[in-house]
């Protein structure tokens, strides 16, 4: 009897703490679904306000406690908002396309183009397309990133099935010309350049893009007609267009406005003087370093065209010619250049001085008897 009777509160005991669990169980699961629900809510109000900051603390939370396909678009989709592209792919490339959004998607699919990652728009793109074939921003993406990446081709094929049931949409149009243009196929091309006109599409690319088309058909008055105002829609800043532009005009006998192209172009086309000097420099110390002597003083020569005074530049190169390169006379040339230079200097500094004193001596005792 004593047995049965421990057995019996054994059992009791068990059962006691079995319900006590269960009654926990019962307890915690709505609490965490609950929290998680208040937290997208949070994110969400957020979001309808524009405060992508506190959206992004809610939606982390609530893809922390449950990493499911309606967190990691919520998530995605603030990440989006924020210009955070690399994490927004990251979280929606894993989501199974069958849960997607068509806004979701569309995220993937742009973040790569975003940044400017075209075989990976291309993929993901041509996934949306197969989903949602009139999705016309998506089309024309992926088309322009087909272009871009050699496959001008398969970019007409992607736009034209779009374009046989909307010849209206502008940026289906525009990859759609780029594409023909890209592909060689000139008369497609300005014929699509001349429908985005039609449309409104006066843009300067439009219009220099059918210029250009017209060029290569050799219809050179209609070239001049759209580089014309072209180059007035860039403030006459465009190189390549002012080029473009002369060459037609000289072709057309327009003689005197063509060589007034010309000669804008030549000025459009030399690079900024400041830029170039660094760059010359920088090019002249990698060289010197990587023990690369001849091309360095050819880059420190380069960079004299645009920083004639430099001392510096001509005493490296004096010193490059002298120690690795056997042209004294050349040598002697750049000692006496830097010499004239520095003695301009009115208060040289002690290194200035060390420089013009190790200069003088060479001079004195290596080049002496070499003529000019």
């Amino acid at each position: 009897m004593r047995t049965l009777i421990v057995i019996t509160l054994a059992l009791v005991t068990a059962l006691s703490a079995k319900g006590e669990v269960s009654a926990k169980k019962k307890v915690v699961e709505p609490v965490v679904a609950d929290t998680l629900t208040l937290l997208v809510q949070a994110g969400d109000s957020c979001m309808q306000e524009s405060n992508t900051y506190e959206a992004l603390k809610y939606f982390q939370q609530a893809y922390a406690r449950c990493d499911s396909s309606l967190t990691r678009m919520k998530l995605a989709d603030c990440y989006y908002k924020r210009g955070n592209y690399f994490q927004t792919a990251n979280l929606l490339k894993n989501v199974p396309a069958g849960d997607l959004t068509h806004d979701a998607f569309r995220q993937l699919a742009l973040s790569y183009q975003k940044q400017d990652d075209s075989y990976s728009l291309i993929f993901w793109g041509r996934n949306l397309i197969s989903r949602f074939p009139m999705d016309g921003e998506i089309v024309a993406a992926v088309t322009t990133a087909l272009t871009r990446t050699d496959q001008a081709w398969a970019g007409i094929t992607t736009a034209d099935k779009y374009f046989k049931k909307d010849t209206t949409n502008v940026l289906v149009n525009r990859a759609l010309a780029d594409a023909y243009f890209m592909d060689r196929k000139f008369d497609q091309s300005v014929a699509m350049y001349e429908r985005l006109l039609q449309l409104g599409d006066s843009t300067f690319n439009t219009l220099y893009s059918a210029g250009m088309c017209y060029t290569r058909l050799d219809s050179l008055e209609l070239a001049y007609q759209h580089l014309l105002p072209a180059f007035l829609l860039s403030q006459m800043q465009h190189a390549g267009c002012a080029y473009r532009l002369g060459v037609v005009c000289v072709d057309t006998d327009r003689l005197d406005e063509g060589l007034g192209y010309l000669n804008l172009a030549t000025k459009l086309l030399q690079p900024d003087t400041t830029t170039m000097r660094a760059i010359t420099l920088s090019q002249g110390e990698a060289y010197y370093l990587m023990g690369q002597y001849a091309q360095a003083v050819e880059a420190w020569k380069k960079h004299l065209a645009y920083n004639p005074t430099s001392i510096a530049t001509h005493y490296n190169i004096a010193n490059a010619i002298y120690y690795y390169i056997p042209d004294k006379k050349q040598a002697k040339t750049y000692y006496e250049r830097f010499l004239e230079l520095a003695r301009q200097e009115a208060n040289p500094n002690a290194q200035l001085q060390e420089m013009m004193a190790k200069a003088e001596e060479l001079l004195r005792k290596d080049f002496s008897k070499i003529r000019k």
